[in-house]
């Protein structure tokens, strides 16, 4: 069994891995610390099970979800999610997710609910593999055969005809994306989301004709239109690309034979068009975003561009934002946060200051006892004396 473990926390990913190569007989564990190495992975390995936190920098666990199932429609998923971010797995359960784990994650729950999935992965491969290993590799057939027929290269002996018989009429519909990046993360959404356009709508299948474009091809069912396929698939994209993008359509055909001169056209016609780019303007959900993950994370190191990346903004433009939203600079926002989390820890008496200190994100105690001076005016040992002293006065009383 391929398990991979998608979190941005290394000390996460390295402790589940520990526990599954310890307890779970036969098992391969690969390990993610983005969505885009996740979608790598999911490229390149045989992968059964998938283990996601939900806030990641970029892309949410859930996102990661909805746009792979429709390329791998086998995966379970399991999401890990931490107490505040619950409804969120909720949703993933309804989204199609087999399962969550709460943050700390427990090892029985987690190994019992591994060696559970690996038992009903045993089950469904003996009853579906060669029927999925068969289709798979026609589907992928044809796609190449048809990526090489709309570049205008030879095809060989293979007649395309069989391949489009159940196509006498179709539109095509090129995705183009504009950056000087790698866009393997872009290029996997887009084929996802159009592809699940595309079952929507009718049937058909998407190709890739280079790093940087898609070719779709649909045979609408009645009363579906080309049009709104693309303004459908244009919303999608917007949310979720980072990169400027084009979608084009063709003229509806009814000759294969013509596809490479349509693909020609297209292109030529993207030259004179203008890119769509995400327009996350200043609303109060961007911000909520950001504010749910810093307060899941105010405890580990933040930076503002890692939270700005989160809601993909430019930090400056999303610092901006962030004080407009909020009233307060994002750094003396989240040095609030940690300090009214340590006034909490400080009433425990148990509690060491180093300890405090690093529960709240600053490794060094003092560095963290200037700065809690600097904000009420005394040291945490004063502030925990004058508390105890206020506890014992009320007492008496």
């Amino acid at each position: 069994m391929h398990i991979l473990i998608v979190d941005d926390e290394n000390v996460i990913r390295q402790g589940v891995k520990r526990t599954l190569l310890q307890t779970v007989a036969a098992c391969s564990v690969h390990l993610a610390a983005s969505p885009e190495e996740a979608v790598q992975v999911l490229r390149t390995e045989p992968i059964d099970v998938v283990l996601t936190d939900i806030l990641m920098p970029g892309m949410t666990g859930l996102e990661l979800m909805s746009i792979s199932r429709k390329r791998h429609p086998n995966v379970k998923w399991v999401v890990i999610s931490a107490h505040s971010e619950f409804a969120y797995a909720q949703e993933a359960v309804r989204l199609g997710a087999r399962d969550y784990l709460l943050k700390p994650i427990g090892k029985e729950r987690l190994v019992e609910l591994v060696e559970s999935l690996a038992d009903e992965l045993k089950r469904e491969n003996a009853q579906t593999s060669e029927a999925n290993l068969l289709r798979t590799n026609l589907k992928y057939l044809r796609e190449a055969v048809f990526q090489r027929w709309a570049k205008g290269l030879d095809t060989g002996t293979i007649d395309l005809g069989t391949f489009l018989q159940q196509h006498p009429s179709f539109d095509l519909v090129m995705v183009r994306l504009e950056s000087d990046q790698k866009v393997q993360l872009e290029h996997f959404i887009i084929e996802n989301v159009l592809s699940e356009l595309i079952d929507q709508s009718g049937r058909g299948f998407v190709t890739s004709l280079d790093s940087h474009t898609l070719l779709g091809l649909v045979t609408l069912r009645e009363g579906e239109t080309a049009a709104g396929l693309s303004d459908t698939l244009r919303r999608h994209l917007l949310r979720y690309l980072k990169v400027p993008f084009q979608v084009l359509l063709s003229e509806h055909m009814t000759d294969v034979q013509k596809v490479p001169d349509e693909v020609r056209r297209l292109e030529r016609a993207s030259a004179g068009r203008v890119y769509e780019c995400q327009e996350r303007s200043g609303g109060d959900s961007v911000v909520e975003i950001a504010l749910q993950y810093i307060r899941t994370r105010f405890h580990e190191e933040l930076s503002l561009e890692k939270v700005a990346s989160v809601v993909f903004l430019n930090p400056v433009y999303f610092s901006q934002l962030f004080k407009q939203k909020t009233g307060q600079g994002f750094k003396e926002y989240v040095i609030q946060l940690r300090l009214e989390r340590a006034k909490q820890l400080l009433l425990d008496p148990r509690l060491k200051l180093a300890d405090i200190a690093e529960r709240i994100g600053y490794a060094d105690m003092k560095h963290f006892t200037q700065v809690f001076r600097r904000k009420y005016g005394v040291t945490p040992t004063e502030y925990r004396l004058q508390q105890e002293h206020t506890n014992a006065t009320g007492r008496g009383q």
